[in-house]
């Protein structure tokens, strides 16, 4: 199983989207609070439809309550664009976690020192002139990526 865990995210629809993703693989998604919306937002529930039933979702507190959690995935890895180290290039294992900071800022600086150099992590892109992608995609490139070093469908 690999975790995805996103950060105080603020856009319901990316949250739907992702929660609908991590159904369909079988990841477990983590929900750091706090959000940027309610749960019951629609927007939400439109994007998760009703794949939202299907996820195992957990929501935490916030980052330390994450930590501590019997759920939380002990190794992790954090998207960043702040990292010259390719998704690509690293060796993913059973039970990782991907983190994602939130759309309007990321992750914070003391997450990014907590979680150290050597997993920090980015997806390329061509053009240098662009900041990043979509929450909701770098998300299904990054878990996808993970899911087939594991072997998922196997």
């Amino acid at each position: 199983m690999i975790h995805i865990v996103l950060f105080q995210p603020e856009i319901p629809q990316n949250t739907g989207n992702i929660g609908r993703m991590c159904a369909l693989t079988r990841s477990r998604l983590h929900l750091i609070h706090p959000l940027g919306f309610e749960i019951t937002d629609r927007h939400l529930k439109r994007a998760g439809m009703d794949y939202w039933y299907s996820l195992d979702v957990h929501h935490h507190e916030n980052w330390p309550a994450f930590r501590a959690s019997a759920v939380a995935p002990k190794r992790l890895w954090l998207l960043t664009t702040k990292s010259k180290q390719s998704y690509w290039d690293m060796h993913y294992t059973d039970g990782d976690g991907l983190v994602f900071g939130n759309e309007g800022h990321g992750a914070p600086d003391w997450l990014h020192e907590e979680i150290g150099p050597e997993h920090r992590i980015t997806i390329p892109h061509a053009n240098a002139e662009l900041r990043s992608l979509n929450l909701s995609t770098a998300a299904g490139i990054a878990c996808y990526e993970a899911l087939r070093q594991v072997g998922m469908g196997k």
